[in-house]
């Protein structure tokens, strides 16, 4: 029997933000001295009322925005009941049933859409510390606001994982609402996986949550472990087990941690001390009109330029790469840019330079050319007007071959020829 995996993933995202969720608190705790940023709010002492911070309600808006979520114009904070040293109160605020943000898509290079079920806004924990046999506990990240995006069972291999994964990661930092630097704890990235038969379009009847991985590399290996692991269960006639796992960096595989609970084992209602958050459709459509050009815009773009669809992601998967690329352009053929920028490292770019090369716009001289190559080529025209966009590189990309062509001049008399 062959096996595909089912995956969705959750990821955690610590705002930016100046304070803590609920109080004023500073919420920037990386390296600092333990418990130095508390207060009886983030310590969940007795009589403490907690205040929502705005400019975190907001961020989370618009990251649902850039995702394509709809927002809900009434929404509302909940009680999380668990009880767990990193919890001071025995229970977490997050949101249930009214998140700020659901109903999303993000579009994969492939073309693959990924639904995004929601977005909502949570306080983080503290942070536990082991030591021998003890553990001790850091408050500093208690309440610090928490934004979980959270996908749909949508993922059938880790390579589309990844990649959704760093689109999110780049999204968060064009938006300016957090580092998302994993290393650092401000983007921890949690994987749902189960596994079916490659004959069934039914969900599986459990999912094993790995939870806290902070890179890529290692939620790559945690998903083909867990998956390979889960096969073994199902070849043998067993159904894995329920349960929520973490992942041994050390060991390369996963690890048991406790039972996996479902939603109603959290008892959530409604938080007493906090009114439920109402917006208007002004406010919403002013956060829209004030996003700046997403990842996916700068990629589509790039191929209108006649970049290939691997070009533009590469180019767009680096801030640094993407500000070379439209220097270089400014004075060159996009292909030319293109292809400097991806052939030489990360940290080369700044150094890098092409000169300049007069590009023939004469349309006396590009006509015969584009004529010989449209004659040549009668699929790919059929596919040009059949409204295949990648097409037209191709040709234009024979044209290139034989001349340094403007990409604007060949593109005009190729869409003339081809009407």
């Amino acid at each position: 029997m062959s096996w595909q995996t089912v995956l969705g993933f959750e990821v955690h995202v610590e705002l930016g933000t100046v304070s803590k969720m609920f109080c004023g608190c500073a919420a920037d705790h990386f390296g600092k001295p333990a418990n130095t940023q508390v207060c009886p709010v983030c310590l969940g002492l007795p009589g403490a009322l907690p205040v929502p911070n705005q400019t975190a309600i907001e961020w989370t808006i618009r990251m649902g925005l850039a995702l394509g979520c709809e927002i809900n114009l009434v929404s509302k904070f909940d009680r999380k009941n668990y009880f767990y040293p990193d919890i001071p109160k025995g229970y977490q605020i997050s949101q249930y049933d009214l998140p700020l943000c659901y109903g999303g898509q993000i579009v994969l290079a492939s073309g693959k859409t990924i639904r995004i079920t929601r977005v909502h806004l949570e306080e983080d924990t503290a942070k536990l510390q082991h030591a021998g046999n003890e553990t001790l506990i850091d408050f500093n990240r208690s309440s610090v606001p928490l934004v979980e995006i959270v996908t749909a069972p949508d993922f059938d291999n880790v390579e589309d994982g990844v990649e959704f994964l760093k689109e999110i990661q780049q999204i968060i930092r064009i938006l300016g609402i957090s580092s998302a630097d994993m290393e650092k704890g401000s983007m921890r990235l949690e994987a749902n996986i189960s596994v079916r038969s490659d004959t069934s379009t039914e969900l599986p009847n459990y999912r094993i949550e790995v939870k806290n991985v902070n890179s890529f590399r290692f939620i790559k290996k945690a998903i083909e472990f867990e998956t390979a692991r889960q096969i073994k269960f199902l070849e043998s006639g067993h159904v894995p087990v329920q349960e929520t796992r973490g992942f041994s960096e050390a060991k390369s595989e996963t690890v048991s941690q406790r039972s996996k609970e479902d939603a109603h084992d959290y008892r959530y209602f409604p938080e007493p001390d906090i009114p439920p958050l109402e917006f208007t459709s002004e406010q919403i459509a002013k956060w829209r009109s004030e996003l700046p050009k997403l990842p996916v815009h700068h990629r589509t773009e790039l191929i209108s330029k006649g970049l290939s669809s691997t070009q533009a992601a590469i180019i767009v998967s680096s801030s640094k790469r993407l500000a070379k690329f439209a220097e270089l352009a400014m004075t060159n053929d996009p292909k030319i840019a293109a292809d400097a920028v991806i052939n030489v490292s990360e940290d080369k770019l700044d150094e890098l330079k092409i000169e300049k090369k007069e590009l023939i716009t004469d349309e006396s001289i590009i006509r015969p050319i584009a004529e010989k190559v449209i004659a040549a080529n009668p699929k790919v025209v059929a596919d040009v007007r059949a409204g295949k966009s990648q097409a037209m590189n191709f040709l234009f990309g024979q044209i290139k071959k034989e001349l340094n062509v403007s990409i604007a001049a060949a593109y005009s008399i190729l869409q003339e020829l081809i009407k």
